[in-house]
């Protein structure tokens, strides 16, 4: 599986992009729409007995369940870090599952072995980025690179950025002050030289896999990545620039998740 996104500024627009995909013929749990939300419209969201696989009481009884488009069920749920968001379908449900939402282990753990297959753990946190900033994100899976081609066009079409532009932004939003913090944490060192090696480590921070978890937890897929780093970069001075990112991408992350708590 091959996972399409585009971020859209406005929900309308994702949408009327969400219709276009299901007018190609892709089934409806292979397509997702999130979108930002605030407590008041979540927990006023009816709750609805789901049927389908992964979806019912134990993911309602977060914040909601209730019919959206087409009848697919839009999931309620908090986003560790982001807030309130709503995700259409069940695929919107194994999305909200490995970006950590608490819809309860049982549900979770059918979600995600039944649908993450596809879904690039190392994008979650652009798409966090993005309903942060009030944006809504559309998702499809399709099966080979035609159709996900096809699935690009049709999003660029209905004005979506791509998510690896997204990505870019986040980091620009970023690069400031974390070359300050570099310079005063490392003196001596040349920012731009690192950071490339200082961004991986900062992203794999905030990878679904390796936040929240304990330093020693990580420690070992940590030292792994930087292997591996070493082994494509022989003559540069990789450790340090990776390890310095790591650190400031689970500070990064933490603050989030506390600036979300007290909204």
């Amino acid at each position: 599986m091959k996972a399409v996104t585009g971020v859209f500024r406005s929900k309308s627009e994702a949408q009327r992009s969400v219709a276009e995909i299901r007018s190609l013929g892709l089934p409806d749990d292979r397509i997702t729409l999130l979108t930002p939300g605030n407590g008041a419209d979540l927990q006023s969201v009816p709750v609805v007995e789901a049927e389908q696989p992964g979806v019912g009481k134990a993911i309602g009884a977060v914040l909601g369940v209730s019919a959206g488009l087409s009848g697919a069920p839009l999931i309620a749920a908090m986003i560790p870090g982001v807030g309130p968001v709503a995700a259409l379908g069940v695929l919107g449900g194994a999305v909200l599952a490995a970006a950590g939402a608490g819809i309860g282990a049982v549900a979770g753990g059918k979600l995600k072995n039944a649908m993450t297959e596809g879904i690039p753990e190392d994008e979650l946190f652009v798409y966090e980025d993005a309903l942060r900033k009030g944006r809504s994100v559309v998702i499809a899976l399709v099966n080979d690179e035609e159709g996900a081609s096809r699935l690009r066009e049709l999003l660029k079409t209905e004005g979506a950025e791509a998510i690896d532009a997204a990505r870019e932004q986040w980091w620009i939003g970023l690069r400031d002050a974390e070359k300050e913090h570099y310079s005063t944490i490392s003196p001596g060192k040349n920012f731009s030289e690192d950071e490339h090696f200082f961004r991986l480590g900062f992203e794999s921070a905030l990878h679904a896999r390796m936040r929240c978890q304990e330093y020693d937890q990580v420690l070992t897929e940590m030292s792994v990545q930087i292997e591996e780093l070493e082994r494509q970069y022989p003559d540069a001075e990789v450790g340090e620039a990776f390890t310095r990112g790591y650190q400031r991408g689970r500070e990064h992350y933490e603050q989030l998740c506390k600036e979300s708590r007290a909204a």
